[in-house]
């Protein structure tokens, strides 16, 4: 039996994350994911520099071999219309990234113990352990494995009632003899919104690669919209009109009410696996990242007593860092949702809007 003191099933951004803070106050940690790494992880990919101020990351070190592409602004448009606003910044506000690079480092800097390619098979309580694939002791038990955590399947026996977000995105390289085909620069990605807003979609350069990807609140219409937004991308020319890739999906839980429960006796959960991404972009990693690391800011301060009542202060916690504010709450409440589309699309209009609400607030959180 391999003995640990946190065993960390998922070893994406919010498990790397907790394991770097948790090898830092000199626990040992042994983080297991199903997938091997580098692993092929299709994501928009964009990182905030909050992100890299948390994790201390040098970003010149970083980009000396890895992707890393500085934005300096954004298009941001409707689905369908021929309008739309540029917003440029001054300096960089986010840096594109590729997931298959950005995770692999994460998880390879924490220094912590890994076994890779070895999904989670079973879970179950030994007294005041865990016990996992029948092979792994471990006093303390963190889930980041993403929506399907078995973690937090194991934790929430409860029907999921957050909102789900189902997307379709595709990551390529673009041969430098076909870049002139994708007319989108790399220094700003473009954004373009359902009619009913209840999704988006993108178009963004890193460096030699493209990522298309479409996101929607309704999983049923994903399909349907995303080859329209397809469509639109084509007959703007953003794309050769005889691109035809092959998309690949996923879906993760939005932060707010009726998330999935994160602490229990001796587990937590960060990341995708207890429902954290941003309710207004979808966006996950910077919010992985900073769960990851409270989660194990909560562990260290236990102390060793890892009973619920200890663990608890984590979910004081990320209500007060993803919670709803009761400004959006109030507003959701008030406003019918015919009439919140209508406010959407004509702030959708206004360079004002765009730049200090979608942008600064929804999707950079400045």
């Amino acid at each position: 039996m391999d003995k640990c003191d946190v065993l960390i099933a998922g070893g994406g951004p919010a498990g790397s994350a907790c394991a770097w803070s948790l090898r830092r106050s000199g626990l040992d940690v042994l983080v297991l994911d199903k997938a091997t790494f580098p692993r092929d992880k299709v994501c928009a990919g964009w990182i905030t520099p909050p992100v890299l101020t948390a994790l201390r990351v040098d970003p010149e070190q970083y980009a000396s071999r890895r992707t890393f592409q500085p934005l300096t602004g954004f298009r941001v448009g409707l689905i369908g219309e021929d309008d739309f606003v540029d917003v440029n910044y001054a300096h960089p506000v986010s840096f594109g990234i590729r997931r298959c690079e950005f995770d692999e480092y994460l998880l390879r800097r924490s220094r912590a113990r890994l076994q890779l390619g070895q999904p989670v098979a079973s879970i179950r309580r030994d007294g005041a352990r865990w016990i996992v694939n029948g092979t792994v002791s471990a006093s303390m038990l963190v889930g980041a494995g993403g929506h399907g955590c078995p973690v937090a399947r194991t934790l929430n026996e409860r029907i999921d009632r957050a909102p789900l977000i189902a997307a379709q995105e595709v990551e390529c390289e673009i041969d430098s003899r076909a870049a002139s085909s994708f007319a989108v620069a790399a220094e700003r990605p473009e954004l373009y919104f359902c009619r009913d807003f209840k999704g988006y979609g993108w178009c963004f350069r890193k460096e030699g690669h493209l990522n298309v990807g479409f996101g929607r609140l309704d999983p049923r219409a994903l399909p349907r919209a995303t080859l329209e937004f397809v469509g639109f991308l084509k007959r703007r020319g953003k794309i050769p009109v005889d691109w035809s890739p092959r998309w690949r999906g996923h879906a993760y839980l939005l932060a707010g009410p009726g998330r999935r429960t994160a602490v229990g006796d001796g587990v937590l959960l960060a990341g995708d696996a207890a429902g954290l991404a941003y309710a207004q972009s979808g966006e996950g990693i910077r919010p992985a990242i900073e769960s990851g690391l409270l989660a194990a800011t909560t562990i260290v301060e236990a102390n060793g007593d890892y009973s619920s009542n200890r663990l608890i202060a984590y979910e004081e916690r990320l209500r007060k860092r993803f919670g709803v504010s009761s400004l959006e709450r109030l507003v959701s409440l008030a406003l019918p949702e015919k009439l919140s589309a209508v406010v959407a699309r004509r702030a959708i209009g206004s360079p004002s809007v765009v730049r200090h609400v979608v942008l600064d607030r929804w999707f950079l959180h400045r």
